[in-house]
């Protein structure tokens, strides 16, 4: 059985320090060099978002793990079985598998987009834009990953490992790193992750991968990038209000859903993929 002597929130405490040094360090060095890399409102957008993703975070917490712990009583696997560092090493490999589907997913049907849209909401690209999450993430995260502990991952160890894979996710929203080399072929670094939130033309909808740009060579999205990326949406939101923000896109769809003529448009409101519209449009 699997030791729960570090936590998720044991990670958390760790990394949140190099996190804000992370931040200071790039803020610092946009402002001698006038760069421009920050933007108070945007930022403040962000810190809404974040303030909000935790509390969240925070309550549903508990029921979470209590549900993943009653499916882990029917695991298929014993994977604790195995020694301890096999059991990371496949936490990891799986979770960044389901990642992949769930952030695929969460750009191609609205009612994933919706929530996802708050992080690609930002027209800049920081270390602080890594914390710009939506404040529903932590549940609509379930519907993907309840299958490990149906698998036979533990629980707690999946929690602390998805924790410590998310430190990279940091590192990979910036523009003051560039292309590093053979990491490119296999690793999501800061370049083919600019590509995932850029708007230009051949990188809509590309470069998924949250540690691991396997997936997306594997499965047709991997997209290099090659030009300036432009940042944010096609239809951006214009607004720091981490309110309106969060409400923004399903304001969208529920004005599509009245216009709708027919179930099967009304259906497609909300799992249509994000640039769907009612025929009367």
């Amino acid at each position: 059985m699997f030791e729960n002597n570090v936590t998720e929130y044991t990670v958390y405490a760790v990394g949140a320090p190099i996190v804000l040094t992370l931040i200071l360090i790039e803020g610092g060095f946009s402002a001698s060099k006038k760069l421009g890399y920050y933007n108070r409102n945007d930022s403040l957008g962000t810190i809404g978002l974040i303030l909000g993703n935790v509390f969240v975070n925070l309550v549903t917490k508990s029921s979470i793990i209590a549900f993943y712990l009653f499916l882990y009583q029917f695991k298929i696997f014993n994977i604790e079985s195995y020694p301890l560092w096999v059991q990371i090493s496949l936490t990891l490999i799986t979770i960044d598998f389901i990642y992949y589907w769930f952030h695929r997913t969460s750009h191609r049907v609205r009612f994933f987009w919706g929530i996802h849209m708050n992080h690609h909401s930002s027209e800049e690209m920081n270390f602080l834009v890594s914390l710009r999450q939506a404040w529903f993430n932590p549940i609509f995260r379930v519907p993907f990953f309840f299958i490990m502990p149906l698998i036979g991952f533990n629980p707690f160890l999946t929690f602390i490992v998805g924790a410590a894979s998310t430190l990279w996710a940091v590192v990979q929203h910036t523009k003051t790193i560039g292309k590093l080399g053979p990491l490119e072929w296999f690793m999501v670094t800061p370049s083919a992750h600019r590509v995932h939130h850029g708007v230009n033309d051949g990188y809509l909808n590309k470069n998924f991968g949250n540690l691991f740009i396997i997936w997306d060579r594997m499965f047709g999205t991997y997209a290099e990038e090659r030009e300036t990326v432009i940042y944010g949406l096609t239809n951006n939101v214009k607004t720091s209000n981490a309110f309106k923000i969060t409400a923004f896109s399903w304001i969208g769809f529920v004005n599509d859903f009245k216009r709708s003529s027919s179930f099967s448009e009304k259906f497609l409101s909300f799992f249509g993929s994000p640039e769907w519209q009612p025929k009367s449009s």
